[in-house]
């Protein structure tokens, strides 16, 4: 896969991918060539789509390891052999169907008393009533709040 993997290093360059996504390409690429034991270039894309159906049913692997495996899959037939645009396809992802757990008002009540400053407490206070994640809530400063009272 010598020249076939320069060609496709270069068009992934000139894309502007990034180097993860390049290795994780070529990797695909790679896994595709082992499976169906022949050069990816004399592929069809019925071998390309069973290869997918390899990685779900029998490799097991996360639906977000098998869509990178299609993408790196579209990118090289179209870009770098450039044939027509081949449809890969993968189911779509499970989404999570469990919501998420909602404290009653004595365990709010709880929760904010068991802060013994009250700093903290305002903190969780805040957090709370803005419903912020904790990556909003790390970079606060008092002056975000408005007119605060004095910690």
């Amino acid at each position: 896969m010598g020249a076939l993997r320069t060609r496709m290093e270069r068009d992934r360059l000139l894309r502007g991918l990034a180097v993860r996504t390049r290795e994780s390409y070529l990797a695909a690429v790679a896994g595709l060539a082992r499976y169906a034991g022949k050069r990816p270039d004399r592929l069809t894309d019925r071998e390309g789509q069973g290869y997918l159906l390899y990685l779900i049913q029998e490799r097991h692997l996360a639906w977000s390891r098998c869509n990178v495996a299609a993408q790196a899959l579209r990118f090289f037939y179209h870009t770098t052999l450039g044939r027509s645009r081949t449809r890969f396809t993968i189911p779509a992802p499970k989404q999570p169907s469990k919501l998420p757990a909602i404290f009653s008002r004595e365990e709010v009540s709880r929760l904010l008393a068991a802060a013994s400053l009250p700093k903290h407490r305002a903190l969780l206070m805040t957090t709370y009533a803005a419903s912020l994640r904790v990556s909003e809530v790390v970079p606060l400063q008092v002056s975000d709040l408005g007119a605060c009272q004095r910690f």
